[in-house]
């Protein structure tokens, strides 16, 4: 965690802080894009709108979802990229392949990867990735039963939840029960 933490592999319009949430215990790890610039701020995963939405899927309330025993947080690049026209740039490239080879066999507990996002999605999918986030995600049944495709929770993707209707319907409740057993 302190090579992470000193890590300054890439160039950024900003200071680096690489925000990485993790614990050996941890039972269900988050593997999203990239931090956002209120998390860059704060320092805290998901501590905005989009996590907000986060934990309302996996019906966590704030307490339990920041018990790093239990919830890791490692996104494919752990510092915030920075803006263009007011939209979030992807996670920069150097860190997945940098970090991820050395940070996921530490978490030997985890029973559960949620993959929230593209990015994540074609990290660790590789080859069983679909075409769209839309097809991977509604292929979930395809998958392992350790890990889950999601679309981010962020209110760019409202109009993607409202065109797909499945989601609510069908992934959110088989959502909410992998997390409870991954928990158990």
């Amino acid at each position: 965690m302190a090579e992470i933490r000193a890590c300054r592999a890439c160039e950024l319009p900003h200071e680096p802080r690489p925000v990485v949430w993790v614990h050996p215990d941890a039972r269900i790890l988050i593997a999203g894009q990239a931090p956002g610039r209120r998390v860059h701020e704060t320092g805290i995963p998901w501590n905005d709108a989009s996590g907000d939405r986060l934990r309302d899927w996996l019906q966590m309330d704030r307490d339990a979802f920041y018990d790093k025993t239990k919830i890791a947080v490692a996104a494919m690049g752990f510092c915030f990229p920075g803006t263009v026209k007011g939209a979030d740039l992807p996670p920069r490239r150097e860190c997945a392949p940098l970090w991820r080879p050395r940070l996921l066999p530490l978490l030997k507990n985890v029973r559960l990867t949620l993959l929230v996002g593209t990015y994540a999605q074609r990290y660790h999918l590789g080859a069983a990735v679909k075409s769209t986030l839309g097809e991977t995600v509604a292929s979930w049944r395809d998958y392992p039963a350790n890990v889950m495709p999601l679309p981010h929770p962020s209110w760019r993707n409202s109009a993607w939840l409202k065109r797909n209707p499945w989601f609510e319907r069908e992934v959110l409740p088989e959502l909410g029960r992998r997390v409870s057993s991954a928990l158990r």
